[in-house]
C-alpha cells in the first residue's frame, strides 16, 4: 500500500505531468509538508484534493517545488569563462548558432547571454529559453527586475543594456527579442536540437542520480559535435565521459564527436 506522500505523487503526476519521484525525495518533501502545513491540511491526499479544486494552491504549490533563485552574470567568473573561450569556438563557425538556457526560471540567465553575445559582436543566433514555471516565464518575458539581481552585472553593461525607473531596471527591447521563452518540462517533453550551447545551472542538484543521467543523456543528443554544457557550480559531472562529454572547462563540458 502506497504511504501518503507516494499517493500524492501519483495523483500530482496524473494532474499536471509532473513526476516528484525524479526528485530527491527527503528536500522535495521537507519543503512541500512546511507548505502543506501552512495551509492546514495534515496528510498529502487532502492537500491534493483541495489543489485539485483550487488553481492558486496548485500554482503556489508549483512556484514552491521550483526554485527561482536567479541573478544577471551569477558566478562571474564562469561567464567570463564563456565570453573568453566559448564564445570564440562559435564565432569561428561563421553560421546561425542556437543556444538553449533550460530552467531559465525568471529569465537572468538568457538575458545575460544574449548581452554577452552582444558585446561580442555576434548577431546571427537564436537563444531558446524553457522553465516548468509559468509564472516565472511570464516574469521573464516582461523582463523587469530589482536592482538587487543586477549586483554582479557589470556597471556599464547595466546602463547600456537597461532601462532604470525608480528601483526597477527593464531590459531593453532589443534585447528581449533575441530571446523566445517557452514552457517546457525537462522531465517529459523532448528537447531542442542542433544545439550549439546548453546551460543548465543549479537545477540539477534537486533530482536524483537515475535523472539526471537521463537529462546529461538528453542534453549530448540535443547538442552539435564539440557543442557546450554549461552547469551550476555545484553540479560537476565526476564522470562526463559515461555521456560522451569531456571536460572544456571547470563546469564546462564538451560533447565529444562521433
Amino acid at each position: 500500500m502506497k504511504n501518503d506522500f507516494e499517493a500524492f505523487i501519483e495523483s500530482l503526476d496524473r494532474k499536471t505531468g509532473i513526476d516528484l519521484s525524479k526528485y530527491k525525495e527527503a528536500q522535495m518533501k521537507r519543503r512541500l509538508t512546511t507548505l502543506r502545513d501552512k495551509r492546514g491540511f495534515s496528510t498529502f491526499q487532502d492537500y491534493f484534493r483541495a489543489l485539485d479544486k483550487e488553481e492558486s494552491l496548485l500554482n503556489e504549490l508549483l512556484d514552491r517545488m521550483t526554485i527561482n533563485v536567479s541573478e544577471f552574470y551569477r558566478n562571474a567568473k564562469r561567464w567570463e569563462t564563456l565570453k573568453e573561450k566559448v564564445l570564440p569556438l562559435f564565432r569561428s563557425k561563421n553560421q546561425k548558432i542556437r543556444l538553449w538556457s533550460a530552467a531559465c526560471s525568471t529569465g537572468e540567465e538568457p538575458y545575460t547571454l544574449a548581452i554577452l553575445l552582444e558585446e561580442a559582436g555576434m548577431k546571427n543566433y537564436e537563444i531558446i529559453a524553457t522553465d516548468i514555471d509559468k509564472k516565472a516565464l511570464e516574469k521573464a518575458k516582461r523582463g523587469v527586475y530589482p536592482k538587487r539581481a543586477l549586483r554582479e552585472m557589470p556597471e556599464r553593461l547595466c546602463q547600456k543594456h537597461f532601462d532604470q525607473s525608480g528601483d526597477m531596471y527593464e531590459v531593453k527591447q532589443e534585447i528581449k527579442e533575441k530571446v523566445v521563452f517557452k514552457h517546457h518540462n525537462l522531465l517529459l517533453d523532448s528537447y531542442p536540437s542542433s544545439c550549439q550551447l546548453i546551460i543548465c545551472r543549479n537545477v540539477l542538484i534537486y533530482f536524483t542520480e537515475e535523472t539526471k543521467a537521463s537529462i546529461y543523456k538528453g542534453f549530448n543528443h540535443s547538442l552539435v559535435d564539440d557543442g557546450i554544457l554549461f552547469v551550476g557550480s555545484t553540479e560537476q559531472i565526476f564522470t562526463p565521459q559515461q555521456y560522451n562529454f569531456s571536460v572544456f572547462d571547470t563546469f564546462f563540458y564538451q560533447k565529444e564527436q562521433g
